[in-house]
C-alpha cells in the first residue's frame, strides 16, 4: 500500500526518537543526536517533551521509553470485546494443550497478538501481546488474510511484496494467493518454520455474521506440529474454543 509522507513531520519525528530509545533500550542525548542526525538543540527539545508528557523516562544521562505506553496499550486492549470474551478461553486452551495459545487482529496490513497464554509443556516462542508480525508469515496471520477482502489483500499485502522472514516463508505471491484458497476451504491454517525457525502454528478464524473478528491459534515446536495427529488434536481444541468464543461474543454481555 503506498504511504505519502506525514504532513506534520515533528510528530513523526517524536516517534522516530521513541523507536530509537527502544531499539537500543536507552541512549543518551549525544547517541539519539548522533543517530538521528539531528542538531542537539532540537533533539533536547524531543526529549524534554516527551519526558514532560510521560513517555519518556530520564535516569541520570539515559533517556528509556516509559511504561506509559503499557497503560495506554492496555487500556486500548481492555475496551476490545473481542479480547474480553476470548481471554478465559485463551487461557483454558493453554491449560488443556500445554502449549503456548493466543489471539490476533488484523491492523494496517499486519497481524497483532492481541493476547497470549503459556502452558505448562510451552516453550519461549517469543509471542507477546503486542507483537506486530507480517500477515503472510505465520498461520495467525494467513488465516486473517484468507478472510479479508480480497482486494484489500491485493493492495495491502501483496502489492507490497513477500518478504522472507526465514528460509520457509512463502514470497511467491500466487503460491500464496492458493495457500489462501486451501485455508478458506479447509477452515484453518497451519505453519511451521515460516516466521520463526523451530515454531509451529494451527489457527482458526473467528467470523461472524461474516465479519472478520479476529483469530486463535496454538503454537508449538516443529516437531510436534509437523506430526499429523498431534495437530489434527491440536485443531480441534482450537476449533471448540473458537466456536466458544463466537456463541459468547455473540451473546455475552
Amino acid at each position: 500500500m503506498q504511504r505519502t509522507d506525514p504532513p506534520l513531520r515533528t510528530v513523526a519525528r517524536a516517534f522516530d526518537v521513541i523507536e530509537l530509545l527502544w531499539e537500543s533500550n536507552g541512549a543518551t542525548l549525544a547517541e539519539v543526536t548522533r543517530r538521528l542526525d539531528l542538531p542537539k538543540s532540537t533533539v533536547h527539545d524531543y526529549l524534554r517533551t516527551l519526558e514532560m508528557v510521560g513517555y519518556v523516562t530520564r535516569i541520570d544521562d539515559i533517556y528509556q521509553v516509559s511504561y506509559r505506553f503499557l497503560t495506554t496499550g492496555g487500556r486500548l486492549r481492555n475496551r476490545s470485546r473481542f479480547f474480553q470474551t476470548a481471554r478465559p478461553v485463551v487461557h483454558r486452551l493453554a491449560d488443556e494443550t500445554g502449549e503456548v495459545a493466543s489471539i490476533g487482529i488484523e491492523e494496517d496490513s499486519e497481524c497483532v497478538i492481541l493476547h497470549a497464554m503459556r502452558g505448562e509443556q510451552s516453550l519461549e516462542l517469543g509471542i507477546y501481546p503486542g507483537l506486530r508480525i507480517p500477515m503472510h508469515a505465520h498461520a495467525t496471520g494467513k488465516v486473517l488474510l484468507a478472510h479479508l477482502p480480497e482486494a484489500y489483500a491485493e493492495e495491502a499485502i501483496f502489492s507490497e511484496g513477500l518478504e522472507a522472514v526465514t528460509d520457509h516463508t512463502i514470497t511467491d505471491v500466487d503460491r500464496m494467493k492458493r495457500e489462501l484458497e486451501t485455508i478458506r476451504e479447509r477452515g484453518y491454517a497451519a505453519d511451521w518454520d515460516e516466521q520463526i525457525l523451530g515454531m509451529g502454528t494451527v489457527s482458526v478464524p473467528i467470523v461472524i455474521d461474516d465479519e472478520l473478528i479476529g483469530s486463535i491459534s496454538v503454537s508449538g515446536p516443529t516437531g510436534r506440529i509437523e506430526d499429523d495427529d498431534y495437530r489434527e488434536e491440536l485443531l480441534k481444541r482450537v476449533r471448540e474454543a473458537a466456536n466458544t468464543i463466537m456463541v459468547g461474543y455473540q451473546y455475552g454481555h
